[in-house]
């Protein structure tokens, strides 16, 4: 036996000619990567989404060339910038800032905002002197348009674009191009199938072709075997969500920018035209313009409200009713509509809605001449749910006291439609509907302080420069009036009557969203296209069809999704099944006959266990011959 060498040649031979075996471990490792890759291509392309930077022998490499000193890359100003933007547009980063814009809303749903409520930030300043400097530097009263919550909206934006647009690009790539070769072995794929065919690979194959394209498959034949995808939705879907999100900043923007909305309480028999100086309240986006008002108009003729009149919902409204005519402009023709509670009017662009209702008393107030100073219907503010109303009815102009002198009155007022408080001598309503109304009053008279250049609560009456007309008794002067009654002021001072008709008021509020049919949309496509990402599976399958060493067809089916799904098996066995009646399994090829039994020869001893046989028989005889004797 020769001696082994120590050397070994690269193609795993020995230099004598001996085979080491490292020629197959190199053969086998090589067979391996090249599985690796075939498996890499096959699943390449399933989606858009970007890849990490730095993963790879490129990424690695790019890093080395990139790095002057130990410790790390340097990079320039280019090189940061591109970094940065990288990080910016990652789904992560956009993830992350929506999160932050969720986050940010917080406060402006829980501390009152200046442009929706003036009056209550106000309010809040007043009642905490120590938090509103703090939240005066946060923003906190402007969130919507502050400066941190306008850096997290445009860079969620700019995020979103940036993501967007190259992984769109390379959609459309991918629908223009075709599915992607077979693997060498398809058998190491999550889904696999196969068996033994009497029909032609060509058949088979065409077979397969047509049927995958049957079931909506791009497929095309490459080789020996035919490709096909399905699923391009649902990439589809998560791009479709991800512009639908952009579509909706969009119309949030617009939608604050250039919106209006205002508040208009309005009598019956009275109207209103859409104008600025028409509003009760008004607000608007910063680039909103009082040209952009639409010019109609409407008159409110009559308010229908009706309530339950029995049983454990005694009092709860049935139906608000608000019947209106209308006009679109000057120029346009006069109809009707009936403004219902959820169900807006809208006229050119703009929504009416009926937000609330109440009473109005009708009252005639008279000098000590007894010529009508004051006459009118005065909406009174509902505080209860059986609409109890309080307000204050005010005589500025025309009124003269007994010696001739300019004075003005001021009458607190309080009623309620259905008096309950009869024999008690208690002020309250037990029912919504104008069953028994009735109108408490306190008359006074002196400077109502409209006058003084300030902004009043007409509603409410402040009497810190009003004197009181007294009674008898020295006592602020009162009285419970029923439809008809009058209060006669002292002194020859007047009188004021509550007349038998009362009539209802309804208060709308129009607004104007130029970016709410857009919001819809994007709302709608975010929805459709979320479930398409989520609930399509990106697949592909693919069919060999080779010709085996006995001449039989082999049929290799194999599937290969984006995700691990039980619905990919599934799918590949309905193929197959489908596959197998245009290509049959091959019958089994008979197995040969045994041969008959026979003797079996005796073996023929080597001549060296012969001899020792023979020595052996030897030394038992002799053994056996010393015994005997």
């Amino acid at each position: 036996m020769s001696k082994a060498s120590t050397s070994t040649s690269t193609n795993g031979t020995a230099p004598d000619g001996t085979d080491t075996g490292a020629g197959t471990d190199t053969a086998a490792g090589t067979d391996a990567a090249q599985d690796a890759r075939d498996f890499s291509d096959a699943g390449a392309s399933l989606s858009t989404a970007p890849r990490e930077e730095g993963t790879g022998g490129s990424g690695t490499a790019d890093r080395d060339r990139d790095s002057d000193v130990i410790g790390g890359p340097t990079l320039g100003i280019v090189g940061w910038i591109r970094w940065f933007w990288r990080q910016l547009t990652s789904m992560r980063v956009a993830l992350i800032l929506l999160f932050l814009l969720s986050l940010g809303s917080i406060p402006g749903s829980l501390i009152p905002q200046t442009s929706i409520d003036e009056l209550k930030v106000q309010d809040f300043r007043d009642r905490h002197e120590t938090l509103a400097p703090l939240y005066d530097k946060l923003q906190l009263f402007n969130v919507y348009s502050s400066v941190w919550f306008s850096a997290i909206y445009i860079l969620l934006f700019i995020s979103l674009i940036g993501c967007i647009v190259p992984r769109t690009w390379q959609f459309v790539g991918q629908l223009r191009g075709r599915p992607p070769g077979a693997p060498r072995r398809l058998t190491r794929l999550p889904a696999y199938t196969t068996w033994r065919t009497t029909a032609e690979p060509e058949a088979a194959r065409e077979a397969a072709l047509a049927i995958l394209r049957k079931r909506r498959y791009r497929a095309h034949t490459v080789g020996d075997a035919v490709a096909a995808e399905k699923g391009y939705l649902r990439e589809a879907g998560n791009l479709a969500f991800h512009i639908a999100l952009i579509v909706l900043l969009i119309a949030f923007a617009s939608g604050q920018l250039f919106k209006s909305e205002g508040g208009k309480l309005i009598v019956e028999g009275d109207g209103f035209a859409n104008t600025l100086t028409q509003y009760d309240d008004f607000k608007s986006g910063s680039l909103f313009s009082t040209d952009d008002l639409a010019p109609f108009s409407f008159n409110l003729e009559k308010f229908t409200a009706t309530y339950e009149r029995s049983g454990p919902q005694l009092g709860t409204p049935r139906t608000f009713e608000a019947h209106v005519n209308y006009l679109d402009g000057p120029d346009d023709k006069e109809r009707k509509a009936v403004i219902k509670v959820n169900e807006p009017l809208v006229v050119d662009g703009s929504k009416v809605y009926l937000i609330s209702h109440g009473y109005a008393p009708v009252v005639t107030v008279r000098d000590g001449k007894g010529k009508v100073v004051f006459t009118g219907a005065v909406p009174l503010l509902p505080i209860d749910n059986n609409i109890s109303s309080t307000g204050a009815i005010k005589v500025m102009d025309g009124y003269r006291d007994k010696n001739g002198k300019k004075d003005q009155l001021g009458f607190a007022a309080f009623f309620v439609p259905t008096y309950g408080g009869k024999g008690s001598g208690q002020m309250f309503s037990r029912f919504p509907a104008l069953d028994f109304p009735v109108l408490n009053i306190g008359a006074y008279h002196g400077d109502l302080g409209v006058d003084a250049g300030l902004p009043q609560n007409v509603y409410q009456l402040n009497t810190r420069k009003l004197k009181a007309f007294k009674d008898a008794k020295g006592n602020v002067l009162k009285k419970t009036l029923l439809p008809g009654d009058k209060l006669t002021l002292p002194d020859g001072a007047g009188s004021i009557t509550f007349e038998k008709g009362v009539k209802e008021w309804a208060s709308f509020q129009i607004t104007h969203q130029p970016g709410d049919a857009w919001a819809l949309t994007g709302a709608v496509a975010a929805i459709v296209g979320l479930a398409g990402s989520l609930f399509i599976q990106r697949r592909r399958i693919w069919v060999r069809t080779v010709r085996g060493a006995d001449g039989v067809t082999v049929v290799e089916m194999a599937g290969l999704g984006r995700s691990e799904s039980a619905k990919l098996p599934e799918e590949l066995g309905v193929l197959a099944y489908a596959l197998h009646e245009k290509a049959p399994t091959a019958p089994e090829p008979a197995e040969p006959a045994e041969p008959a039994e026979t003797a079996e020869p005796a073996e023929t001893a080597e001549p060296a266990e012969a001899a020792e046989s023979a020595a052996s028989a030897e030394s038992r005889e002799e053994n056996a011959g010393g015994a005997e004797k």
